[in-house]
């Protein structure tokens, strides 16, 4: 007794000791559970709802946005490292956004059921994102930094991925990292001449503009991308007018989020070049690297191979005046080229290519390169060249629409497709290891440049279109260039477009004060891949002679005026028609016919000749030749043929197989079938040796109701008589009776009587003659004789 007791009070202490424990643990693990809602309200009375302080509350910054029934949640974290940020020349951000099937009440529909990899839509949102936040982290930030966007719910009517800008923008301004948000983001839509403002997706049908702009305080435009259906240009200015507008309520909701349920901000220092390491690579390298820029003759390789030597020079002199100091003399000389660069475009109004600011580079175009397929073409802008080809495929060949993509919005027409492909060799560069599939810049620029050519296509397009573009050399604005080359590669494959369409590239070099106001600026047309990296502003907007179909503005400040905006989509209106005008002279119009194009085709079967064609001779012709083949309403099949060739020999097929081999029936006329099987609902039977086998039903085999032929002593490959009654007009099959040619004595006299009258014998003689329909029909009530025509398998009449 006294051992348990004193087991007893040990186990107490014990319990005792880990209460303080996990106490103490408590109250260093302490988090506020404070929730802070802010609602934002935008003109038309839509509101964004943010929240923070329910959610991740482990990480550095979190926070739920809701618009109507769709959620999104964004968590950040950063990490600061001395070592590794140190060696770093670059903001290692990563952003990413998910969305899960679960969120739409769905199931993933692949064979795994689960998540795989990441959509377009996904990708395309994280580059929203991404391309929303970048710029107002502050220079020389270098912390490793991630924002971590999840879809939550969605209702079907709210695009998730603008609510999803909005809530990576608060969960940046809530927690410590250093950032110099926040920013807002709408999604403008355009009809009937008046704006909307977050417009749902069924308003977005009716929409002339699809556009998400991004903006930070003072009407600073940061973000922006869209497409629009061939718009005017004071349409598309009025847009975004009024988006920058409608982010200032976002903005302000955020700012007294950050207020109330913001965390300190961590201090940041920038790393700062000692003077005495900038000033002997200013000494050692301004002059060589000027030099360099004013030699028009360049080109990009050898700009490069020189400022590269100048590098390595400056580096094998300097270092050991400095050792130890690699890092600092690099980003010196970076700091060095970039400022000089830029200087010099100022100053001179002359560009490292000896072009002005409004000069285009020279354009060669061609099309139908290539004699085989159904349409290509070949631009080249400078030293920027894009291979384009055009690929047809039936309309029967639409992939299926993703569940989860349709709900979020993210699900487009597959009627037409763009491919954007990207090699290392296009820029001189060795493929990195584990570096296949597609990148995200890969699909980001070929949304853009799809998204500017399908408004063109004509809405009746009866195939799939694939345009597949190939740059075979970069050096700036290759989306761009797809824009053009899928254009003519479009013409030549017979697609009318309703106009041509191209696109250019707007750049931005600017001059600030101290306080980072802009105070000079020039805007450079059709810009190099130098004059983008070092640059403010990459500006992509494509489009026709007369309006807009697609904008992308990459913005590198941390926001631009409106007024720098609309000058720059209007600068790119005269350079759109100079390369429409240099289109024009290789292919102007659709083309009218080619060899190599597809032919699609309709054939009409009749309902007894559809199992001719059946699922198994269907598969069969598509293993066997390129095509493709499938039943349309009813009774039509669509064939879709590679080429005229293909086309033919299918058809010869086809007509093969249709063919009417059986001989013709007559209604009413009676022939004798041989059973092929007995069927629990009847019996097969053929009337001539190459007639394929029909059903003649239970119903119709017998006056008495049996459950199995067999119970008529019926077997296979016994001669019966049945009567023709032409074919069913819906199915095709054959209708046969054997009930209806049976003596009317074998039908029992009452409902009662279980006797059944003698058949009447009755005489037969045969003739050699065709088949002819019954002479006569006599009541079932008092006939005591039946006069048939008998068709017999070898076609005699055998009257009875």
């Amino acid at each position: 007794m006294h051992h348990q007791y004193k087991l007893l009070n040990n186990l107490c202490q014990y319990r005792s000791l880990l209460m303080k424990s996990y106490l103490k643990k408590s109250i260093v693990r302490s988090y506020s559970k404070d929730i802070v809602e802010v609602t934002a309200i935008f003109s038309n009375g839509h509101k964004l709802s943010l929240s923070s302080g329910c959610h991740a509350q482990l990480a550095d910054g979190a926070v739920l946005a809701t618009m109507g029934g769709t959620k999104v949640l964004v968590a950040t974290v950063s990490k600061h490292s001395d070592t590794s940020s140190r060696a770093k020349d670059f903001l290692p951000l990563t952003v990413e956004y998910k969305q899960k099937s679960a969120a739409a009440g769905r199931v993933p529909n692949n064979h795994l059921r689960r998540e795989i990899g990441m959509s377009d839509f996904e990708i395309l949102t994280t580059r929203m994102i991404d391309r929303s936040i970048r710029p107002l982290f502050p220079e020389g930030f270098k912390d490793d930094t991630n924002v971590i966007g999840s879809l939550q719910a969605v209702d079907g009517v709210h695009s998730p991925d603008v609510i999803a800008i909005n809530a990576a923008s608060a969960a940046l301004a809530v927690s410590p990292i250093p950032w110099g948000g926040p920013v807002g983001a709408v999604r403008m839509g355009f009809c009937d001449g008046e704006v909307m403002v977050n417009p749902t997706r069924k308003e977005m049908k009716h929409s002339e503009i699809d556009l998400v702009v991004t903006a930070g305080p003072k009407r600073m435009t940061v973000m922006l991308e869209g497409g629009c259906n061939n718009v005017l240009l004071q349409h598309l200015l009025k847009t975004i007018k009024a988006g920058v507008s409608e982010c200032q309520a976002v903005v302000r909701a955020i700012e007294e989020l950050a207020n109330k349920a913001g965390k300190p901000k961590r201090t940041f220092v920038k790393h700062q070049i000692p003077d005495e390491i900038f000033g002997a690579v200013d000494t050692l390298c301004k002059v060589a690297i000027t030099e360099v820029l004013s030699d028009y003759s360049h080109d990009k390789q050898s700009r490069d191979l020189a400022i590269s030597d100048i590098r390595n020079n400056m580096m094998t002199k300097l270092s050991q005046d400095f050792p130890g100091q690699v890092f600092d003399l690099n980003a010196a000389f970076n700091q060095l080229f970039k400022s000089t660069f830029r200087r010099l475009i100022l100053d001179t109004q002359i560009r490292c290519d000896g072009r002005n600011y409004t000069h285009v580079r020279e354009i060669s175009c061609q099309a139908d390169i290539y004699d085989t397929v159904h349409g290509s073409s070949m631009f080249r802008r400078g030293q920027t060249q894009v291979q384009c080809t055009v690929a047809f495929k039936g309309l029967h060949a639409d992939s299926p629409i993703n569940p989860l993509l349709n709900a979020t919005g993210g699900a487009k027409e597959q009627n037409f497709l763009l491919h954007y492909n990207f090699p290392q060799f296009s820029t001189n560069e060795l493929i990195r290891p584990g570096g296949g599939g597609f990148t995200r810049r890969e699909i980001g620029h070929g949304a853009l440049a799809e998204r500017a050519l399908r408004p063109l296509l004509p809405k009746d397009l009866p195939l799939t279109v694939l345009l597949s573009a190939n740059v075979l050399m970069s050096n700036g604005s290759s989306s761009m260039g797809t824009v053009c080359g899928g254009s003519m590669a479009l013409f030549d494959a017979g697609v009318k477009l309703s106009a041509p369409a191209a696109g250019v590239a707007i750049g931005l070099i600017t001059d600030t004060d101290d306080e980072g106001n802009i105070t000079n600026h020039c805007l450079l047309t059709d810009i190099l891949g130098i004059e983008d990296y070092l640059g403010d502003m990459d500006f992509k907007i494509a489009g026709t002679r007369k309006g807009i179909t697609a904008l992308q503005a990459d913005i590198k400040l941390k926001g631009l005026p409106l007024s720098i905006v609309m000058d720059a989509l209007m600068a790119a209106t005269a350079p759109r028609a100079q390369i429409i005008s240099e289109m024009n002279e290789a292919i102007s119009r659709p083309r009218e016919s080619k060899d190599t194009w597809p032919v699609v085709s309709t054939f009409t079967v009749p309902p007894s000749r559809r199992s001719k064609v059946n699922g198994f001779t269907l598969k069969n012709l598509q293993a066997n030749h390129d095509i493709e083949i499938w039943w349309e309403d009813g009774n039509q099949l669509k064939l879709f043929a590679a080429n005229p060739q293909v086309h033919e020999e299918v058809r010869e097929v086809l007509d093969t197989l249709l063919q009417d081999k059986e001989p013709t029936l007559e209604f009413g006329a009676i022939y004798s079938a041989t059973i092929t099987e007995l069927r629990p609902n009847g019996v097969m039977v053929q009337l001539y040796d190459d007639m394929t086998p029909a059903l003649l039903h239970i119903s119709q085999l017998d006056i008495k109701k049996v459950q199995h032929p067999s119970a008529l002593g019926l077997q296979v490959g016994q001669s019966i008589k049945v009567k023709h009654f032409g074919r069913d007009p819906s199915s095709g099959q054959l209708r046969l009776s054997r009930r209806a040619i049976q003596a009317a004595s074998q039908i029992p006299k009452n409902l009662h009587s279980t006797e059944t009258a003698t058949p009447t014998p009755a005489s037969a003689a045969t003739h050699n003659s065709s088949a002819v329909t019954a002479a006569a029909a006599v009541s079932a009530v008092a006939a005591s004789a039946v006069t048939e025509t008998v068709v017999t398998a070898s076609n005699t009449v055998e009257a009875e």
